[in-house]
């Protein structure tokens, strides 16, 4: 079972990498995210809302596991994190691109009040930080569509 989990938390693996294993996690999000958006509503959101919930599972497990708060190699928060990042916007090259960039500064940057979120006990505070992030980089990205329309 631990086996298992930890495939998962490290995003198949991919959280090994010795650097940048957050950057690779949130590649790993680009194919979900554009799997999950040719997902007719309701089941595009309760996947999402269930995977939300799977992921700080699997974090918690990892966390106790390796016995270290948001472990490095735990990256299904970034994969979570990207998730949100795309949702509801529709999957083309350039926006992924900017999902992605913005994404990833937001959750390097961790602007108020992200860094609070890490305080979080558990999978969910492993998971919450990068939630909100994603939230940071979902608006961002339809800021950017909206200028350049």
């Amino acid at each position: 079972m631990n086996r298992f989990l930890l495939l998962f938390a490290t995003g198949l693996g991919v959280g090994f990498c010795p650097i940048v294993p957050g950057t690779f996690g949130t590649l790993l999000g680009i194919p979900l995210a554009c799997l999950l958006s040719s997902i007719a509503y309701p089941f595009y959101e309760l996947t999402v809302i269930a995977f939300f919930f799977l992921s700080c599972w699997i974090a918690d497990r990892a966390e106790r596991y390796w016995g270290r708060k948001d472990d490095r190699r735990i990256v299904i928060d970034e994969v979570m994190g990207f998730l949100v990042t795309m949702f509801w916007i529709p999957a083309s090259l350039p926006k992924i691109a900017a999902g992605f960039i913005a994404f990833r500064f937001f959750d390097i940057v961790k602007p108020f009040p992200i860094r609070r979120l890490e305080h979080v006990k558990g999978g969910l505070g492993v998971v919450l930080d990068d939630v909100l992030a994603g939230i940071y980089a979902n608006l961002s990205v339809r800021l950017l569509i909206l200028i350049l329309r």
